[in-house]
């Protein structure tokens, strides 16, 4: 094989199966997250089809698929939430729980992991970021 043959290593996106795959990830995670308890009154008034869509759309960009998202940044959308340390750490879990059901290779839960942890800031409300 030359140089000019090579082909760029596959994407997280593309290694769990592109869109389908994501697509599968989001409504497994969605149905978690709304059985919750704890979490599902976050989303009591949210469209759920469009909530659904931006998430697709955030997570294959996190996973190094195309990048077609253009919704409101994470501190934006969140901040207003009052979203505490505990129940983003519950969201995490359960996106976790989600891709280890689906199959998804423990690297890419492991960057999926770190991500989350570089985001938490954005995420969770100012005030609640010392304790759960």
């Amino acid at each position: 094989m030359t140089v000019t043959e090579e082909t760029a290593p596959a994407s997280h996106y593309d290694r769990i199966g592109g869109a389908n795959s994501v697509k599968a990830a989001v409504e497994l995670f969605y149905d978690k997250v709304l059985a919750d308890p704890e979490l599902a009154g976050y989303f009591a008034d949210v469209d759920m089809a469009g909530q659904r869509r931006h998430l697709a759309l955030m997570l294959t960009v996190v996973l190094g698929g195309p990048n077609e998202y253009t919704g409101r940044g994470l501190a934006e959308a969140h901040q207003p939430l009052n979203i505490t340390v505990g129940h983003y750490a519950k969201v995490g879990e359960h996106l976790k729980v989600t891709l280890t059901e689906l199959g998804v290779p423990a690297d890419i839960l492991a960057d999926v992991q770190t991500v989350l942890g570089q985001v938490q800031g954005q995420v969770v409300a100012a005030g609640n970021r010392s304790g759960a």
